[in-house]
């Protein structure tokens, strides 16, 4: 699986943390920055992770900030994206089975580190439930 990742420096430090995650876990990684603390503009940011979903160049895509707030309204601009913030485990496994979420959205100042990444862990893998009635909503939210 191809995961996009990216982070203001609001959550630089929890992308790190998640990155070294997915590594070890042997997914196929692509960073959109920040590369550093210094402050940075969250929309261009959740723009490109979300333009990569989208174009379908990755799987799924991670976005942190310092409240994950930013990053998901940025991302959910983009066609086709569903990007959820999520705060505990889970909203996680819901947000993937009934609304398919594509781009998942952390706040490194809202939850702690274990906590992240046992969201990130929960949302990678659990899948989309493929319900008639989950679709059929999903396809509402495409319109």
């Amino acid at each position: 699986m191809r995961i996009a990742i990216g982070s203001d420096h609001g959550g630089y430090e929890y992308k790190q943390e998640i990155l070294n995650y997915l590594n070890v876990g042997g997914y196929d990684v692509k960073d959109f920055g920040t590369y550093s603390k210094e402050s940075c503009d969250y929309p261009v940011i959740a723009k490109s992770v979300a333009k990569s979903v989208a174009a379908g160049e990755s799987d799924r895509g991670i976005l942190i900030c310092g409240t994950g707030i930013g990053m998901s309204i940025a991302a959910n601009k983009i066609k086709g994206i569903r990007a959820a913030l999520c705060s505990d485990t889970f909203s996680a496994r819901a947000t993937r089975e009934h609304n398919n979420s594509n781009v998942l959205c952390l706040g490194q100042r809202a939850i702690g580190d274990k906590l992240a990444l046992d969201i990130v862990d929960v949302w990678l893998k659990t899948e989309f439930s493929g319900e008639a009635r989950h679709q059929r909503r999903i396809d509402m939210i495409e319109e």
